[in-house]
């Protein structure tokens, strides 16, 4: 007779995971904004080298407001590690197989190339700083001066930032044992949630930024700074309707990649289909078809389209809505594929 013993009973694991809180959701929604932002900063910068003007360009980059929030996404997840002194020990090696590994180390690109995207146009940006800093002055003329070094710092900018937003869905969905995340759609889906969430907050910026040359004052500059031009002056701010038009495209992606996702997990297992159900009609159904759904992506795709038509004032409601949905998604996910589990009895 053969005995085997199992021990794999966890409550904090079996049947669903207890293990992640409010951090993981802050941490996913900043990375993927992070990402978002850095990738249109590189398509501005390939479009302000190629002399591509017209009345819809909007040739502005945010490494300094990316470089803070992605502190603040990491900071949410240094809170939720359980041994946060230990965290030097991730670069000490690279996992090829591990998400995590890739995950850190993408991390680690991440604020070099935001830096160096800061100091493009700094000292017009921030007089107050540039006029402290010489050197900041000087670092700027030499990127701006040759053409190889701003194309790959765009490129930089570009694939780095599709890495670090791909990365953010992979975390979740190579875990097999929660069928809600274990879906190939979701790094896509959560890249394309940060690019709307991203072109939602740059056009927010240039609303409440203040238009024209940067104010010489310590606190009015670096509030300026946030929306770095790359143009030798700002962009009127009229402009910023390319913005929203990139936006209805970001939205409309990410209403497409949502209702594939849950059509695949219907046509799926016993277990996807539990799985979908905890979103669409489960204790989650609310969050998701009123916060993500409806006032996060619907409401303000069709404001935005009204806007764009002439039909209703623009106001900065979609970008509002929009962030806030962004934010929406990632809770609603890792809160759900938390609850979701592969079942053992599905025939049942």
């Amino acid at each position: 007779m053969l005995e085997i013993t199992s021990t794999r009973h966890n409550p904090l694991v079996d049947p669903s995971v207890h293990v992640w809180g409010w951090e993981q959701p802050v941490y996913l929604f900043f990375g993927g904004l992070v990402a978002g932002m850095m990738v249109l900063a590189g398509l501005s910068m390939l479009r302000a080298l190629r002399e591509e003007r017209g009345a819809g360009d909007y040739n502005v980059q945010t490494p300094i407001l990316g470089f803070v929030l992605l502190n603040v996404g990491m900071m949410a997840l240094f809170i939720d590690l359980a041994h946060r002194w230990h965290v030097w020990a991730v670069y000490i090696t690279l996992k090829p197989y591990s998400p995590m590994s890739w995950g850190s180390w993408i991390l680690l690109l991440v604020f070099p190339v935001l830096i160096a995207s800061a100091l493009v146009r700094l000292p017009s940006a921030w007089p107050w700083l540039g006029r402290r800093v010489p050197m900041l002055g000087v670092a700027s003329d030499y990127l701006l001066a040759r053409t190889s070094l701003m194309q790959l710092l765009a490129y930089s900018n570009i694939i780095v930032g599709i890495g670090l937003g791909i990365y953010t869905g992979m975390l979740l969905n190579t875990m097999v044992a929660r069928p809600l995340w274990n879906t190939a759609l979701l790094p896509l889906l959560f890249l394309v949630s940060g690019l709307s969430a991203a072109a939602a907050t740059m056009h927010l910026l240039s609303r409440l930024v203040p238009a024209g040359p940067a104010p010489q004052t310590l606190i009015g500059g670096g509030i300026a700074s946030l929306l770095q031009s790359l143009d030798p002056m700002p962009p009127e701010r009229k402009k910023s309707i390319a913005l929203a038009r990139a936006d209805i495209a970001f939205l409309a992606v990410e209403l497409t990649l949502l209702a594939l996702l849950l059509l695949s997990h219907f046509s799926g297992s016993a277990s996807q289909i539990e799985a979908a159900r905890i979103v669409t009609s489960g204790p989650y159904a609310f969050l998701f078809w009123g916060g993500v759904v409806f006032a996060g992506i619907l409401v303000p795709l069709v404001m935005q389209l009204l806007e764009l038509g002439h039909r209703i004032p623009h106001t900065i409601i979609p970008a509002v809505l929009v962030i806030a949905g962004g934010f929406a998604l990632r809770w609603v996910i890792v809160f759900a594929g938390q609850l979701s589990h592969v079942l053992s009895n599905p025939g049942l």
